[in-house]
């Protein structure tokens, strides 16, 4: 009997253990995979792929090195395919609920479905539990999931109708150039100066979409039981306007709550975690922030810079738990590559 449940009781140990499945994450466990680590990753979405997966699968992407442009839907598809390549251990729909540094210095991570072990953590978990934040429009509530949304999923739902897209975001903007070429007609509302990518801007404004911008926002949505219209007005001269339409999509950024990971020990800067930008070590030794979860003066918040945070984690967290493992590898020919990776190289 004593046996049984010693054995029942017992949990794995991994090197290596990365908090988020997002491409920030996901580059993190292909790097453990090229320096030979033992890896593991728990995400609580049912897919791989974070915000990507959730929010934006068909959003163009077009700030990744080398590739002009590709969907997140696409990107996620390649991230998982590149980490896969050794055979990592996936915790899906599993909530982190605390994170401990024990006696012994082994990390342990409770979710609501398991416990876990690792010697190293790589929190990579974005700008955590994300809700989008509303239009303040009294009536817009009323109309969300019947004509009212905030994020696309699917940019088809949108062709042949006439379409309102409010904020001037990156997101806004990248939906409406996606939206444009399928609706019967797009408007873009939104109350400042657009904030998106300059070139973006630029294609928006040669699309023949409308732009009702500066200073106009939305006072009133329309319809009896589903989307007819919104009512907009200029914030400086009161002038209203009436836009039919049976779709508005919002895009006016998302609240982040960083959750139970504010009770876990790790200091914080802001909203964010506070790292040494030399090694993207926390507060507590042996766990690591990479991506959108990380603040500091100098952070972008760029897919391609996580990547890069990422792969420094790792190489940190080798050097860690193995002071004679080298920070950096002189070349990618020492890692620990996989036969697919080896295709075409020299006997």
């Amino acid at each position: 009997m004593r046996l049984a449940a010693s054995k029942q009781s017992f949990v794995e140990l991994y090197d290596i253990t990365v908090i988020g499945g997002g491409p920030t994450g996901l580059f993190a466990l292909f790097y453990a995979g090229m320096r030979g680590a033992k890896a593991k990753v728990i995400d609580a979405l049912p897919e791989l792929g974070g915000q990507l997966y959730a929010l934006y699968p068909e959003k163009y992407i077009y700030d990744m090195p080398g590739i002009p442009a590709i969907t997140g839907q696409a990107l996620v598809d390649a991230c998982v395919e590149q980490a896969f390549q050794w055979p990592h251990t996936k915790c899906l729909e599993e909530r982190v609920v605390h994170v401990e540094r024990l006696p012994d210095n082994t990390i342990k991570i409770i979710t609501d479905r398991a416990e876990h072990a690792s010697r190293t953590v790589i929190l990579a978990s974005g700008i955590g539990a994300f809700k989008p934040r509303k239009l303040a429009a009294p009536t817009a509530e009323a109309f969300e999931n019947k004509g009212l949304s905030y994020y696309a999923r699917s940019f088809d739902e949108y062709s042949g109708k006439h379409v309102v897209v409010v904020g001037g975001g990156d997101s806004a903007v990248d939906y409406a150039l996606a939206i444009g070429p399928k609706a019967a007609s797009l408007a873009v509302v939104h109350r400042s100066a657009f904030r998106a990518h300059p070139h973006s801007v630029e294609q928006l404004r040669a699309s023949g979409a409308k732009l009702y911008q500066p200073e106009y926002e939305i006072k009133e949505v329309h319809g009896d039981g589903t989307l007819a219209g919104v009512t907009i007005h200029q914030t400086k001269t009161k002038e209203e306007l009436l836009l039919e339409c049976d779709a508005v999509l919002c895009a006016l950024g998302f609240v982040s709550d960083l959750g139970e990971l504010k009770k876990w020990g790790i200091e914080l800067d802001g909203n964010g975690i506070k790292v040494d930008t030399d090694t993207q070590e926390t507060s507590v030794k042996g766990i690591y922030a990479a991506g959108d979860v990380v603040q500091h003066p100098g952070k972008l918040k760029l897919i391609a810079c996580g990547t890069s945070e990422a792969a420094i984690a790792v190489n940190q967290a080798m050097n860690y738990m193995d002071p004679t493992q080298k920070v950096q590898p002189v070349h990618s020919s020492n890692l620990t590559l996989p036969i697919s990776a080896k295709v075409g190289a020299q006997p």
